[in-house]
C-alpha cells in the first residue's frame, strides 16, 4: 500500500500552491476589487488542506484514533485554521493600505490601525498558524510511530514530496519570522528520524516524508544564515 506516499506528494504540492505560489496572484478580484485573486483563492486553503491532514491522520496508523488523538488533532487544526484566517484578512488589509500609502492617499507613519494590522499580519497570525502546521506534522509522526499502518514507502513520491514541502516549510517560516519554532522543530525531527527512525523509514511513509522535508529545511536554514548572517525574510532578500 503506497497511497500514503502519493497523498503526501499531493499534500506537498497543494501546500506549495496555497502557501507560496498564490502571492503571484495579487491582481484585483473582479467581483470585489478591494480583494485580490490571492485572497479569493486563499479562502479555499483550509477547506482543501485540513481535510488532507485528516486523511493522512486517519490512515497513518493501523487502528482508529483514540479520543486523546482526535482532541489533539482538532486543537491543532483549530490553530491552523485560526492563524490562516487571521493572516488572510490582515494581509489583505495590509496590502491595500500599502497600496494607498504608495499613492499618497494615506500616511502610515504613526498610524495605529496600520500597526495593529501589521501585528496581526506579521506576528500573531504567523505564530498561531505555524504552531498548527508544525504541531500537526508532529502528531502525524507520533501516530504513525506508535501504530504503523503497514504501508510501504514509495521513495520516488516521498523524496519529491519532501523536497517540495521542505522548501515550503523553510520559506513560510523565514518569511513569517517563525524560525524560532521552525528551526528547532526541523532539527529535532531530522535527528529523531536519522538516529531512532532509520530502520522504520521503508514502512513509515509519513516519517520518511517529514524526515526529507525537515532535513532539507534544516540545510536551507543553515545556508541562509551563512549567506545573510541573519534570517531575512524572502521579500527582504529581494525574492518577492
Amino acid at each position: 500500500m503506497k497511497r500514503l506516499s502519493v497523498w503526501t506528494l499531493l499534500f506537498a504540492v497543494l501546500s506549495l500552491v496555497f502557501f507560496i505560489l498564490l502571492v503571484f496572484l495579487r491582481i484585483a478580484f473582479p467581483l470585489y476589487p478591494l480583494m485580490s485573486y490571492q485572497d479569493a483563492f486563499d479562502l479555499l486553503a483550509p477547506l482543501v488542506l485540513v481535510p488532507l491532514y485528516g486523511l493522512l491522520f486517519w490512515y497513518a496508523a493501523r487502528e482508529t484514533a483514540g479520543l486523546g488523538e482526535w482532541i489533539g488533532f482538532l486543537v491543532l487544526a483549530g490553530f491552523w485554521a485560526e492563524g490562516h484566517g487571521m493572516h488572510l484578512s490582515a494581509n489583505s488589509i495590509s496590502n491595500l493600505m500599502d497600496g494607498l500609502a504608495r499613492s499618497g492617499l494615506i500616511d502610515l507613519d504613526g498610524n495605529d490601525i496600520y500597526r495593529l494590522t501589521h501585528f496581526y499580519d506579521e506576528f500573531l497570525s504567523h505564530y498561531v498558524w505555524h504552531i498548527g502546521v508544525l504541531g500537526l506534522a508532529a502528531l502525524l509522526v507520533v501516530r504513525e510511530w506508535r501504530q504503523p499502518a503497514g504501508a510501504t514507502t514509495a521513495w520516488w513520491a516521498t523524496i519529491l514530496a519532501g523536497v517540495i514541502y521542505g522548501f515550503t516549510l523553510f520559506a513560510i517560516t523565514v518569511e513569517g519570522n517563525t524560525v524560532p519554532i521552525g528551526l528547532p522543530f526541523c532539527l529535532a525531527l531530522t535527528l529523531i528520524g536519522l538516529v531512532w527512525g532509520r530502520k522504520r523509514l521503508s514502512q513509515q511513509p509519513l516519517l520518511a516524508f517529514l524526515l526529507v522535508s525537515c532535513g532539507l529545511a534544516s540545510l536551507l536554514y543553515i545556508g541562509w544564515w551563512l549567506y545573510w548572517g541573519e534570517f531575512l525574510g524572502l521579500c527582504e532578500a529581494g525574492f518577492c
